[in-house]
């Protein structure tokens, strides 16, 4: 029988994880790379934590609908059974395909469709909205979509999410406050730098454990 999946669990798996990822990161440092070898490896870094923050998400959503459906099946006027197995409710967590979402926002959606959201005060919702998260949440996602595609579109969000993170605001940049500012060349360019990608962690690892406090088990 495989191992019932838990929150707790997927918080400290997750800890793990970016442990991993900080010590990986170290060696990257000290190996003598060149620059554009260095910015490739913390992209790599990148892709792997945005992987492992999605397995949290996911593996918390399956343990929330596999203790109460009740919201979901609020949220999509389907009965759907009070029990049921672990493997279905990863079918209806992801849709049989991949778990995915839309940005922070998009995210915030998905567990309130799972959870109740912020009226039902989930502790899954409560964390991560909490505001100091917020920019490490919308940096990880901007910075892994520019790497990923290096896209038109991708690049200007990822330059809205570190002006907003620059400026300390959590609404999106006006015209005004982008101009003169300029994204960066690659993603992993500006991770490197100025220990931004362990703030990144850093508020990550802080998220994992008021998951793993509040989860039931």
């Amino acid at each position: 029988m495989g191992r019932k999946k838990s929150g707790k669990y997927a918080a400290t798996k997750f800890k793990e994880t970016t442990q991993r990822i900080r010590d990986y990161l170290a060696e990257v440092d000290q190996a003598g790379l060149s620059d554009q070898a260095i910015t490739w490896a913390y992209e790599a870094a990148l892709m792997k934590t945005n992987v492992a923050f999605e397995h949290l998400m996911e593996e918390c959503l399956i343990v929330a609908l596999n203790n109460d459906s009740k919201p979901f099946s609020d949220a999509t006027s389907i009965t759907f059974p009070k029990h049921m197995t672990e493997k279905v409710c990863q079918y209806l967590v992801t849709g049989g395909k991949f778990f995915d979402y839309s940005g922070r926002g998009g995210l915030l959606g998905d567990i309130g469709k799972f959870t109740g959201g912020k009226a039902a005060k989930h502790y899954l919702y409560v964390a991560v909205q909490n505001p100091k998260y917020h920019h490490a949440l919308e940096l990880l996602i901007a910075l892994r979509n520019y790497a990923a595609h290096e896209s038109p579109q991708s690049k200007q969000t990822m330059r809205k999410a570190i002006v907003a993170y620059r400026l300390g605001i959590t609404s999106t940049p006006d015209k005004k406050q982008l101009d003169g500012t300029n994204a960066p060349t690659a993603a992993g360019a500006w991770l490197k730098a100025q220990g931004r990608f362990g703030y990144i962690l850093d508020r990550l690892d802080a998220l994992a454990d008021e998951i793993h406090q509040g989860a039931p088990y």
